[in-house]
């Protein structure tokens, strides 16, 4: 477990990092975005993981490693949004943004730890074409909560299903970077 733990904070690590210079190249401007359009962002990375993985190739130069950062990236961005709210202007210095990411991160890490006990490291066994696989799943599943605005009778909410999907793409970090 000790190892699990170091390869995944080393990834959470670097997905930091990506967050940390996109803020300094951009800014917060991803506080505009409504939580829908996060979700499409999320879909579309992960839309393009599975066609990478189907075609053998990219046409683009980005890697699916790139791309499972930036779902865990825009994963936090939208815990953050559902905080918060969006707004029509960016309001948050990096400081700001850095700090909030960094607590959905810390809650993202405490769910990984207590499934990953409970489920004994079975992700291993798995496939990182299963990561995507489930990725896409819950953006459907999302994107159905999102249209019933909000509201679930039974299942989890957007917030826990955006943990998953980080969660998941831990994995394919861990995994691809083995």
């Amino acid at each position: 477990m000790a190892d699990t733990l170091q390869q995944f904070d080393a990834a959470l690590a670097r997905c930091r990092d990506v967050f940390a210079h996109k803020l300094s190249d951009y800014g917060a401007s991803w506080r505009i975005m409504r939580p829908c359009s996060i979700t499409d962002q999320i879909y579309i990375k992960a839309k393009r993981i599975r066609s990478i993985e189907e075609a053998g190739h990219a046409m683009i130069d980005e890697d699916v490693l790139g791309e499972f950062m930036a779902i865990l990236n825009y994963g936090a961005v939208g815990l953050i949004q559902l905080e918060l709210g969006w707004v029509d202007e960016p309001d948050m210095d990096a400081g700001r943004a850095l700090e909030l990411y960094d607590k959905y991160i810390a809650v993202t890490r405490n769910l990984f730890l207590a499934k990953n006990h409970d489920y004994g490291e079975a992700w291993r066994s798995m496939r990182v074409k299963s990561y995507t696989d489930f990725i896409l799943t819950k953006v459907q599943r999302v994107k159905q909560i999102e249209d019933h605005d909000g509201l679930t009778e039974v299942s989890e909410g957007i917030g826990s299903n955006y943990m998953d999907m980080m969660n998941y793409a831990v994995f394919g970090i861990i995994k691809l970077t083995e």
